[in-house]
């Protein structure tokens, strides 16, 4: 485990590893949004509140997300302790991310769709953050495959993992999977016919049916009967994508977006389209 830069080499800064991929993941977002903004054709000036309404989103509901732990409240940390010093989820930042996109449109009257900006630069942040994770975090439950990360004793003792077994890469499934996600928006779905805003739809549900397999390997604490606590808010979530999706296909909805990005938001839109 790499808690800090130069623990990956002695030449680097002592920086925070996990802080670190998190900014650069934010980073490459940007320059993706950014080329798929003016792809589009936006040029809205309340373009900039919605992205700060995203990461002040994911901000706050990555850490409030995993704060009541414990049905005991004085188990759990004070919310300003959880706020500064609490551990972070992804899932929850997502949902952080939708709200605060959501919030920011009904404060400056926004009307348009926005999922299609965001779904590839939300993909290739996730891929560049997990690196982070998967220098800093426990790797997984131990795997006779080859492939297994083993941990030194020291390393171990850090993230609560058993020393000198291989352990599945989890956050390199993870990787994979969002690099594999981001090729597909990138190349292929952001230029098909495909309903304003689904794109991000259709990735959340792809990734929630994914982060679901993936946490019986992850190592995570179980919650209740098999399940850990993200696949327990998975099993609500997930199903209300899915069933979005397929009645928006069996109703034709689905596809019904033009196959070219000539969107051209303007401040006169008079239907509100949450994203």
């Amino acid at each position: 485990m790499f808690p800090t830069l130069q623990d990956l080499a002695p030449w680097l800064p002592p920086i925070e590893t996990h802080g670190f991929f998190v900014a650069l993941g934010l980073g490459a977002a940007g320059v993706v949004f950014l080329i798929e903004k003016r792809r589009r054709g936006v040029t809205d000036p309340r373009i900039p509140y919605l992205v700060l309404g995203a990461l002040v989103g994911a901000a706050l509901l990555s850490r409030l997300g995993t704060w009541a732990q414990h049905l005991d409240p004085s188990r759990n940390l004070s919310l300003v302790d959880q706020l500064l010093h609490g551990n972070a989820s992804m899932l929850s930042a997502l949902v952080g991310a939708w709200l605060g996109v959501h919030v920011a449109k009904r404060i400056v009257r926004y009307p348009e769709r926005t999922g299609d900006l965001f779904a590839p630069a939300v993909a290739l942040a996730m891929a560049i953050g997990r690196i982070g994770c998967l220098l800093t975090e426990r790797p997984g439950t131990p795997t006779g495959a080859g492939w297994g990360i083993v941990l030194s004793p020291e390393a171990a003792a850090r993230v609560g993992s058993p020393a000198g077994v291989p352990l599945h890469p989890s956050f390199v499934y993870e990787i994979v999977f969002h690099l594999a996600a981001f090729a597909v928006l990138w190349f292929w779905l952001r230029r098909r016919p495909i309903a304003a805003g689904e794109t991000l739809t259709l990735y959340i549900a792809a990734y929630g049916l994914f982060r679901f397999g993936v946490e019986f390997v992850r190592g995570n604490d179980v919650a209740w009967s098999i399940f850990t606590r993200p696949q327990l808010f998975l099993l609500v979530t997930i199903p209300i994508l899915l069933v979005r999706i397929a009645v928006m296909a069996r109703r034709g909805d689905l596809g019904s977006g033009a196959p070219l990005p000539s969107l051209r938001t303007t401040r006169t839109v008079p239907h509100d389209q949450p994203a």
